[in-house]
């Protein structure tokens, strides 16, 4: 039986170790919450992102721990996904990794090398710095983040566009692809490359499809001002190879928890080696201006008599995110200038907005 170590199983580790389970491995997670390490355990578990809850429960080679010790034990391939959110100046908060880390230098007993891989989103330079780190303590520091969408997290590890392998050396890197060989689905092109190069690649990649989104919603805007139809424009500008249909759509702004942060870390990085991102700068100004557009359209259609209900308010249909949901911004700044707004969604969700926006809004709890 092959061992691997989760290090981090919140969504997306807990994903990649169910993953990992059902295609033949031997899987430790450790996470430091107790209880829900005992909810993953007893398999009384439930989430919200599909076929996790019966991957877990048909799970025979997965056990959860909160001892680092028995994870580091368990296997020499250690997958990292612990949170990496943004601060205030757009960077990635790295705190997270940093503190495994020290556990990992602090239970170093000669255990020998270990293949330590972060999938977690960082900034261009920091798993470099890492390896300086952890290089006298038997640690090989590699990049492996993944592409995924919430709400389509296990689907989109088995069959994914590309693998970016950020190697540590040819023989780390060959491991990590010989990985994910064993149980993708499809036949995604892998691209293996110095770690740094990788970490650029990760974030940069995000950056042309929030670039994309908010050009599309630029036209868009363009075209109601014009008493023209958006899609009809867009569909046509899509047809051409060169650009293609996907992410050029009219709609609401990007949002959720990956691409307004990384579009901001990107440009940040650029900041400090000396380059103007202007075009990942200009895509969040975009951003904020076509929410402002879409007010002044909203304005323009409609009379505060009316009542006006926003359902599905999360950043994206299929989660219950509503982290920098644009369509749950564009239902708040109308209730401020006066709409009465009725927010329908789901309890979890309309939960979250109502500790949020409190009395903002009417609520009403959809049927499920």
């Amino acid at each position: 039986m092959k061992n691997i170590t989760v290090i981090g199983v919140g969504k997306l580790g807990l994903c990649f170790a169910l993953t990992l389970e059902k295609n033949g491995y031997n899987v430790i997670g450790v996470d430091i919450d107790q209880g829900y390490v005992e909810s993953l355990n007893n398999k009384k578990f439930n989430s919200d992102e599909p076929k996790v809850t019966s991957f877990l429960k048909n799970s025979t080679q997965f056990a959860g721990t909160t001892e680092m010790k028995k994870g580091i034990r368990h296997s020499d391939i250690l997958f990292l996904f612990v949170s990496t959110p943004s601060l205030k100046n757009g960077k990635y908060d790295h705190s997270q990794i940093d503190k495994v880390s020290e556990q990992l230098i602090d239970l170093n007993d000669g255990i020998g090398t270990k293949y330590l891989i972060i999938g977690c989103t960082t900034m261009p330079g920091y798993c470099d710095s890492l390896q300086k780190k952890l290089n006298p303590y038997g640690y090989i520091v590699s990049y492996n983040p993944e592409f995924i969408a919430q709400g389509s997290i296990m689907n989109d590890m088995s069959n994914p566009d590309l693998i970016l392998i950020g190697e540590s050396n040819r023989k780390a890197g060959d491991l990590v692809e010989s990985i994910y060989s064993s149980f993708l689905n499809n036949n995604p092109t892998i691209h293996r490359m110095k770690r740094k190069e990788a970490e650029i690649t990760k974030i940069a990649l995000n950056c042309f499809l929030t670039t994309k989104i908010a050009y599309a919603n630029m036209v868009g805007d363009i075209a109601k001002q014009a008493n023209c139809d958006p899609n009809i424009i867009l569909n046509a500008i899509g047809s051409d190879s060169r650009i293609g249909k996907k992410y050029l759509k009219y709609g609401y702004g990007f949002g959720g928890p990956c691409f307004p942060r990384d579009n901001r870390a990107f440009y940040n990085f650029a900041d400090d080696i000396g380059i103007n991102a202007i075009i990942s700068k200009a895509t969040g100004r975009s951003n904020k201006e076509h929410l402002q557009n879409q007010i002044k359209d909203f304005i323009r259609n409609n009379d505060k008599s009316k009542i006006i209900k926003f359902s599905d308010i999360t950043y994206k249909p299929g989660t219950n995110i509503i982290e920098e949901s644009q369509k749950l911004q564009l239902a708040v700044e109308l209730a401020k200038i006066g709409y009465k707004i009725v927010v329908h969604d789901k309890k979890v969700i309309i939960d979250k907005v109502k500790d949020r926006y409190k009395n903002l809004f009417v609520y009403k709890v959809k049927k499920v």
